[in-house]
């Protein structure tokens, strides 16, 4: 379901993974036939639709965020599995009710926080894991990107009526939280969050007219934020969709009290492993490392493989799940929930400038 840049993505990792593409559905019957046409796939007029078909397995929701819950929920309701865009809704007491939902239908039901699946973030798990790095005493880091940067770009995603109350943090902040949480181990439990709207207004194209006017923005372009966990680790991140240059560039640092490592998904097939004598490069070399990344490492040492196959991976192991297997690290509508209520921290800090709980 969704036919854009993501949808298209999803489509591409559905017949990866060695499944058959059943079908799309647009946002209009006539978009889903144009698209349907371009990809060589059958459209279907609505989800209505596709539920009432007994020889689809699962559906991949791709849509824009208020149309997660409803339409999440259909495909629950029927039995069906789901993968599901992030965020999970727009709400943490939605993304809860739809966490419920799925785990009382016993269907198999994913989130695709797919940065997991780059084979250096399993190696940098592994040897957390395994003590290389000591106890955990700081992590931080950002997500920059800058497609947002001029007040001419526009994107459902800027209406919070569509996206929700937050856009840069719930769109790629989630990601990095999710990504730092499970790497590290560390969960946070407070954060102190500042947001901000670099551009007041931006330039909408009204549709069906094709006149323009320029909208007020009511969602954050940037958002600075403190992380803390209970065991008293601190963290920070800057995230921004207006960094000049900054294309998607997540990038963290693990500091222990014996190592250090660091991670660039723009540059995923190295790592910087720091100690307090000598520091190091290592690179993805599916012979060697963690079981983790050998089995993520789909290409030879030395040939790029990157966010594509990350994606593969994730669909992959979706559909291993459905079939009873128990893939390490398939991040679910729980993580889901999980990121959708730091979501709804931040925001909470950012209103009344105070730390603010996550809830649990």
């Amino acid at each position: 379901m969704g036919t854009g840049m993501i949808g298209r993505i999803h489509a591409r990792s559905v017949v990866a993974a060695g499944a058959d593409l059943a079908g799309i559905v647009g946002s209009t019957p006539g978009r889903g036939e144009e698209i349907g046409r371009e990809w060589g796939v059958p459209s279907f007029g609505s989800l209505e639709d596709v539920l009432a078909d007994d020889s689809i397995d699962v559906v991949h929701v791709c849509t824009p965020n208020s149309l997660h819950v409803r339409q999440a929920s259909g495909v629950i309701d029927s039995g069906k599995h789901v993968i599901c865009e992030k965020p999970l809704a727009v709400t943490a007491d939605e993304a809860a009710g739809l966490a419920a939902a799925a785990d009382e239908a016993g269907v198999v039901a994913t989130v695709p926080f797919v940065y997991r699946y780059h084979p250096l973030v399993r190696e940098i798990r592994a040897r957390r894991i395994a003590g290389e790095f000591g106890r955990c005493q700081l992590v931080h880091g950002s997500y920059l990107q800058d497609w947002l940067l001029s007040g001419d770009s526009y994107s459902w995603r800027v209406d919070p009526a569509l996206g929700g109350a937050s856009r840069a943090f719930a769109d790629i902040g989630s990601h990095w939280c999710d990504l730092v949480e499970w790497v590290t181990g560390v969960e946070f439990d407070q954060v102190l969050g500042k947001l901000q709207t670099t551009h007041a207004t931006r330039r909408v194209l009204l549709p069906g007219s094709g006149a323009e006017e320029r909208q007020p923005v009511d969602t954050e372009d940037v958002a600075t934020v403190l992380l803390q966990s209970d065991q008293g680790v601190l963290a920070s991140t800057v995230i921004s969709q207006v960094s000049p240059g900054r294309k998607n560039r997540l990038w963290f640092e693990l500091d222990g009290s014996k190592a250090s490592a660091v991670f660039d998904q723009e540059n995923p097939e190295s790592v910087w492993l720091g100690g307090q004598d000598e520091s190091r490069v290592l690179v993805r070399d599916p012979g060697s490392g963690s079981r983790e990344q050998r089995r993520l490492s789909v290409l030879p040492a030395g040939h790029p493989q990157g966010y594509a196959q990350c994606f593969d991976a994730f669909v992959r192991d979706t559909y291993a799940a459905i079939g009873g297997a128990v893939p390490e690290g398939l991040p679910t509508f729980s993580d889901g929930l999980r990121s959708a209520r730091i979501v709804e921290a931040v925001l909470a800090s950012d209103k009344d400038d105070q730390w603010t709980k996550v809830q649990s």
